[in-house]
């Protein structure tokens, strides 16, 4: 997903006249600033003066959002000031994460990127909130979300609403349990347009990793790490490397932030971790 990460600097001035300065700004610079913000600091930025408040009301300004470490209101404010144009969303919002999704699905049918912190929704995100969200975003793309608000239900209705989805990301917590290919069977059954998949941690078997491959011809990118139920030797490892541009394999050293996981998805997602050509 592509984030906002710049912070605004503090409004406040020394004088009137820096403050007038900021004032007389042309409405085209005041919008390549605010752009390059953070959805919590564009509101903030309302405060400055009229005329950026005026530029931050703009629908523009909210085509992609992050609710993070932010309140109800200014989550739901964000939502309503994209009028409807709202592409890519970030909901990071603990203990908010359902009373969001649930409001932004009635506001947002032409959303394209859905991620959910397991801060915003932890072990008692409840499913059907998620399905009736779901099913309000046919042009969705992305889908970036903690495995454990996902029953094989979930995906079933994923795949159907979602007919464009390109990224799923679906992380599990890593267990000793047998090997379980259901999941990986809905979605080679399911989401046949899928360029980049994220199992890491899935109990998924070599079974389930042929399904895959069988009904994801257009995958590029495959996250494996920790799938230990997987074997990649002989002919299935050859069908891998010929297949994946960008190949995480079961044992692969998983990085140790989000901030690192979150480069090496642009550099896969970009190229250039693709592999050299003879």
């Amino acid at each position: 997903m592509a984030s906002k990460k710049s912070k605004i600097a503090s409004s406040s001035s020394s004088s009137s006249s820096s403050s007038c300065n900021w004032a007389e700004l042309p409405p085209e610079l005041i919008s390549s600033i605010l752009i390059r913000l953070s959805t919590v600091d564009i509101l903030k930025a309302q405060m400055v003066c009229r005329s950026w408040r005026r530029v931050s009301k703009d629908p523009s300004m909210w085509r992609i959002i992050e609710l993070e470490l932010i309140s109800e209101d200014m989550c739901r404010r964000a939502i309503d000031l994209s009028d409807g144009g709202l592409i890519e969303i970030f909901i990071g919002v603990k203990n908010l994460g359902e009373a969001i999704l649930a409001y932004m699905a009635d506001r947002s049918s032409l959303l394209r990127s859905l991620t959910l912190s397991c801060r915003s929704c932890y072990s008692f995100f409840p499913e059907e909130i998620f399905l009736e969200a779901v099913v309000k975003f046919p042009l969705l793309e992305y889908l970036h979300v903690p495995s454990f608000i996902f029953s094989r239900e979930s995906l079933r209705v994923v795949g159907k609403s979602c007919p464009n989805l390109k990224t799923l990301k679906l992380h599990h917590p890593p267990s000793s349990r047998v090997a379980d290919d259901s999941i990986a069977i809905i979605i080679a059954d399911s989401m046949p347009g899928l360029r980049h998949l994220d199992l890491c941690g899935h109990p998924l078997s070599n079974m389930g990793l042929k399904a895959i491959l069988d009904g994801c011809p257009h995958l590029e990118c495959l996250d494996l790490r920790k799938c230990f139920h997987i074997d990649l030797s002989g002919n299935l490892e050859k069908r891998c490397l010929e297949r994946i541009k960008y190949l995480r394999r079961p044992n692969d050293y998983p990085p140790e932030t989000e901030e690192e996981s979150y480069l090496l998805d642009i550099l896969s997602d970009s190229g250039l971790l693709d592999p050299p050509s003879d």
